[in-house]
């Protein structure tokens, strides 16, 4: 293995999307990430969305670099297995309802006990404390209740969905920040390991800008507003001729001006009512009039070449048709082909960020349940005798 984080030794006991997520954001630059899954069905996200031959392509993708073993977390012989990996381990990261892991013996107390270095990252609905820490959360729940949902849709329409599992994928990055910001403080000899409580509804509050000073100075209650961006204009959703929608920015002082230009009404950036972005935004239903009149008359090709001439920030609506099909993520190394047992050729995406020295890498695809059993525990010092009669006995598989 190789990458900044070779070295780091990580438990994964979590399932779905944010724990697992943020294990695989850690494997892809060189931790060693150890799955723990249950015996028989596994992490149900191997059945999730679309399969291929019994799998989730999605299983593939956010459990690669991962090493699956499967131990029976209900039995007494189970737990002593985790506690032998913790002892040895930089970072637990898990995502049970809160208490859960208490139930099992492996609270704080315990772990640190064992592993003073350690650092417990723990990922829930609500938190570790509080009055909702004990409801059950899922990402939806944590978008709805961290205020995005509230804002996401059109003006006259119900609050919508994003599209993907943003709570979930919000979570798992503060996780890995806040995971990574632990172990440096532990590398760096200033202190033990420590507790990450990572919320999905705080997750998600954290990326809501200005919302709460707004309501609490001004009394002003952010709304959906579509493709617009609303107080910052002109910033919006436009149609092409051809059918298309094309998202432009133009809402600084000089690119708002090149971008009149382009569209043939240059008396409007020259106009000083509209210099700056508070009278923009006070006349912005009519500036995005005068745009949309202008990006219906032309096909999105034309629209994008006018703008990027002018040098007005444009990009047309991708689908994952475009996605594939498109240069700069071919470019980028972020469209990347994978191969799934049997042999079968897929894309995967990329990954993300690009390090100049240290790269994230590709090892291996999500793996079978248990595969790593043997291999792991033997790492830990168990005899090929032992592994088999833990097998046996169904501690293992």
């Amino acid at each position: 293995m190789s990458g900044p984080l070779q070295g780091l030794r990580v438990i994964e006991i979590g399932t779905l999307i944010a724990a697992p997520f943020a294990a695989r954001l850690m494997a892809e630059f060189g931790a060693e990430v150890i799955k723990i899954e249950a015996p028989g069905d596994g992490d149900p996200l191997r059945k999730w969305r679309k399969l291929h031959e019994g799998t989730s392509l999605w299983w593939y993708l956010q459990s690669r670099n991962k090493k699956s073993i499967s131990i029976n977390l209900k039995s007494a012989e189970g737990i002593e297995l985790i506690k032998q990996m913790v002892e040895s381990a930089d970072v637990l990261i898990e995502n049970l309802r809160p208490g859960a892991l208490e139930k099992l013996g492996l609270g704080w107390d315990t772990l640190h006990a064992l592993n003073p270095k350690l650092t417990l990252v723990r990922i829930s609905g609500y938190g570790q404390t509080g009055p909702y820490r004990d409801r059950p959360g899922f990402g939806a729940i944590g978008e709805a209740m961290g205020g995005i949902r509230y804002t996401t849709g059109e003006p006259d329409g119900a609050p919508a969905r994003v599209g993907v599992s943003l709570g979930d994928s919000l979570a798992s990055l503060h996780a890995v920040i806040g995971a990574l910001m632990s172990v440096l403080r532990v590398k760096t000899g200033r202190g033990d390991g420590q507790v990450v409580d990572v919320s999905l509804v705080e997750s998600v509050f954290n990326l809501m800008e200005s919302l709460v000073p707004e309501y609490d100075l001004l009394g002003h209650v952010r709304e959906r507003s579509g493709g617009a961006l609303p107080g910052i204009a002109p910033s919006n959703t436009y149609p092409t001729r051809d059918g298309g929608y094309v998202v432009i920015a133009g809402n600084s002082n000089p690119i708002f001006r090149r971008l009149m230009r382009a569209i043939g009404r240059p008396e409007l950036g020259e106009d000083p009512a509209l210099a700056h972005n508070d009278g923009r935004a006070a006349q912005s239903a009519q500036l995005d009039e005068a745009i949309a009149a202008w990006t219906s008359a032309h096909s999105m090709d034309e629209v994008l070449a006018s703008l990027e001439t002018a040098e007005v920030p444009a990009g047309r609506i991708y689908s994952v048709v475009d996605i594939v099909a498109d240069p700069h993520y071919q470019a980028r190394e972020m469209l990347v082909q994978a191969e799934l047992p049997g042999g079968t050729k897929v894309k995967m995406p990329g990954i993300v960020p690009k390090l100049s020295d240290t790269p994230g890498e590709i090892r291996w695809q999500g793996p079978s349940l248990g595969e790593h059993t043997a291999q792991v525990l033997a790492e830990f010092g168990l005899t090929d005798t032992q592994i088999a009669q833990l097998k046996e006995e169904g501690i293992v598989q």
